[in-house]
């Protein structure tokens, strides 16, 4: 039996879809190691808020190695460009040593950006220009696109006001700089995409934001804010370290903060769920599986379409 040279296995899906545990067991079946593709679990002491059930990645006795957590200290940035600077190096390392590339995450800017490897994400962000945009307005943005040359703006994705800013930023750069394309690895991915009933979903949700809360959530934001972290960048964060941020600056009661953070994850969800559609419009093609199935059942599927893929 030969393997494909360079297989990455993917798993994605919305937020307490069951990921982790998916993308562990199919590790450890299969000689792997996983690779999160979370933009908050990087930071280190962001554990609960941000998911990283760390116990999840033991089976038995055995630690299944993972890549990409508790890598930058809280309260600093990270973005898809560095993602992908260090996606890379851990990619090749394992391909090296004969491991299954296991990349997981909720983050689907990530994991598109492995997908599609544009390499416009090295563009760096300029406030300045930025500041000076029409931020809101549709029309207007494609107006001011328009007046780039051609070639600077066939990337542009015009279906969005944020996109647009982006679209414009990118060509702004280009016009001075050129752009060195990176040598990366080719990589032969498989997507398992997880999903389920909408409702099913949302008491997920309800049942591990509770746990989240009873396990010292609120806690875990009211340390990093002792520690110096600002409260600037933990509303930066977003969801968990936003509102709870603000119910420590007495802005929310608990039940609010309760009741808006559940909404707000909730309209999170469903937004993931928007961009993993929008990966398969760009000719990305997802596995999709029904997240509610026994874990064992998810666990051999994705081993058959893994097989079904790699093995020759």
């Amino acid at each position: 039996m030969q393997i494909d040279k360079n297989p990455l296995l993917i798993i994605l899906g919305p937020t307490a879809s069951g990921k982790t545990r998916l993308a562990v067991s199919v590790a450890h079946a299969l000689n792997g190691e996983v690779i999160s593709a979370d933009s908050r679990q990087v930071f280190k002491d962001m554990d609960i808020g941000t998911g990283k059930d760390l116990h999840e990645y033991k089976i038995g006795d055995q630690l299944i190695p993972y890549h990409l957590i508790d890598i930058r200290e809280a309260g600093g940035n990270y973005n898809v460009n560095a993602f992908k600077d260090d996606f890379y190096t851990i990619f090749e390392q394992l391909t090296q040593q004969h491991k299954l590339p296991v990349l997981c995450g909720g983050t689907g800017m990530y994991i598109h950006s492995i997908l599609q490897n544009h390499q416009y994400t090295a563009v760096p962000v300029n406030d300045d220009l930025r500041a000076g945009l029409p931020a809101h307005d549709l029309q207007a943005l494609r107006v001011l696109l328009a007046g780039y040359p051609a070639g600077l703006t066939e990337h542009a994705d015009l279906s969005s006001a944020k996109r647009l800013v982006r679209a414009i930023e990118i060509a702004e750069y280009l016009q001075h700089h050129t752009l060195v394309e990176e040598n990366r690895p080719q990589v032969h991915p498989l997507v398992i995409g997880l999903d389920g009933e909408v409702n099913s979903r949302r008491e997920r949700i309800y049942k591990r934001l509770n746990e989240r809360f009873d396990n010292g959530l609120i806690e875990e934001v009211e340390g990093l804010l002792n520690r110096g972290v600002s409260a600037e960048m933990l509303l930066f964060y977003g969801l968990e370290y936003k509102f709870i941020t603000e119910y420590l600056q007495n802005k929310l009661s608990l039940p609010d903060l309760k009741e808006k953070l559940y909404i707000a994850i909730r309209q999170f969800a469903k937004r993931q769920m928007t961009f993993f559609r929008k990966m398969e419009k760009d000719g990305i093609m997802i596995n999709w599986l029904d997240s509610t199935l026994e874990p064992s059942h998810l666990t051999a599927e994705v081993i058959k379409l893994y097989n079904e893929s790699f093995c020759r």
